[in-house]
């Protein structure tokens, strides 16, 4: 469903049984982002009444993750760490070049969008099936729907306000770059990398 071209390997949920504090701060730093990015294009495209009606929607949802999250790494007796560069998400917008039409700004920004919540559900996919602490996999569980829910709608969107079939292929082209950049990760306890 996702389209991902290259899936974790299971391996990874290992890496991060040994520091789940660290997964948590940064996937609390990832929900934290998504509201960024959401708030980011209602400022941006503001004319895309359907657009801002639904980022103002998944602001409310994305700061209630972090805030579910927050409250995991509270319960543990933890306090959230300090935010780190997300190694995934700097080379994926390396992808496409900078500028073009406000048009074509937006759906490269709605792709990069999709492909991030479709690899956070697949991630959170692995997390609810191969964690060992039984209430962190139901809470992933739980998520991993939200975030196929994201990633269907931004896809949506980038592919209503472009033409279709160059969204489509730039979609695959943008799929195929992830593949190379995610066999050089898998080796950390974030979400992404």
């Amino acid at each position: 469903m996702l389209g991902l071209k290259l899936p974790t390997d299971p391996r990874w949920v290992n890496i991060v049984e040994k520091n789940i504090e660290e997964i948590l701060t940064d996937h609390a730093f990832c929900e934290q982002k998504a509201t960024s990015t959401a708030v980011s294009l209602i400022v941006s495209f503001p004319e895309y009444t359907e657009l801002v009606q639904e980022m103002t929607a998944l602001v409310k949802e994305e700061i209630s993750h972090f805030k579910m999250v927050h409250d995991k790494i509270l319960e543990r007796g933890w306090t959230l760490g300090r935010d780190r560069k997300d190694d995934y998400v700097i080379q994926l917008v390396k992808f496409f070049p900078k500028g073009g039409s406000r048009t074509t700004q937006l759906v490269h920004r709605l792709l990069y969008a999709a492909l991030i919540e479709a690899r956070s559900c697949e991630r959170f996919r692995l997390l609810s099936e191969e964690l060992q602490d039984n209430e962190l996999a139901d809470f992933y569980r739980k998520l991993m729907v939200s975030e196929a829910n994201h990633y269907t709608m931004f896809l949506g969107f980038a592919r209503k306000y472009g033409n279709k079939k160059e969204v489509d292929a730039k979609w695959q082209q943008l799929l195929e770059y992830e593949a190379e950049i995610m066999k050089g990760l898998g080796k950390k306890e974030t979400v992404h990398g």
